[in-house]
């Protein structure tokens, strides 16, 4: 387990996940454990390992009572979470291909010619793609972290609630991100819940699969 980390049961992290409206403000993350948990969140899968993801981790007064006028519905979460963990998408992102790829041959992951080769075929279709396209890429990959940092949360004995309700036109202006490089996907309060969230219902599997 990590340093921070308390759990590492399966069940307990997967079941035990609730979303959490409240938490208990006299609870912090040190920027160490948060980076912890960051590290462990990013070990995500991505498309071609390109990790799209960004983040902004809102933590003060300040930056709550900046994010807050956009959050209408959720003002509890936002005031009395830890953190709000805000996530991007980075749209040019492929400017990293060539270092990870690199840093993935040093460390002995790939051979040199499967590097050559993903930088001949792959990265030509990524930047000939509209935008759209990548952005259907990236969303699905922003997605998959951000799940991923919640079942993590859990493991570090913290809290969590996604949120998609929030003014999505005015966020990037509020703490000076560019809007077409980093359109924003949700936000997520961890801290530690003052009650448990609720138990909710789940479809059937009958009835969300078919085999064929």
């Amino acid at each position: 387990m990590g340093k921070y980390q308390k759990t590492n049961d399966f069940n307990e992290i997967v079941f035990g996940r609730r979303t959490v409206k409240v938490y208990d403000p006299e609870v912090k993350i040190s920027h160490e454990e948060m980076t912890e948990i960051l590290q462990e969140a990013t070990r995500a899968p991505s498309s071609i390992n390109l990790q799209p993801w960004r983040f902004l981790i809102i933590e003060s007064d300040e930056g709550k009572e900046k994010l807050s006028p956009l959050v209408t519905y959720n003002q509890k979460q936002i005031k009395t979470a830890a953190a709000v963990i805000a996530v991007f998408m980075d749209m040019q992102h492929i400017e990293n291909m060539e270092r990870i790829l690199n840093k993935e041959v040093e460390l002995g992951y790939k051979p040199a010619d499967i590097r050559d080769l993903q930088l001949n075929t792959v990265k030509p279709g990524y930047t000939s793609m509209s935008e759209s396209e990548l952005r259907q890429f990236n969303t699905l990959d922003t997605g998959l972290v951000s799940m991923q940092l919640m079942l993590v949360a859990r493991a570090h004995g913290y809290d969590t609630n996604a949120i998609g309700g929030y003014d999505r036109s005015r966020i990037n202006d509020v703490f000076g991100l560019d809007k077409e490089r980093y359109p924003t996907v949700m936000l997520i309060t961890i801290g530690k819940g003052a009650r448990e969230g609720h138990q909710s219902y789940r479809l059937p599997v009958d009835e969300v699969a078919t085999w064929v």
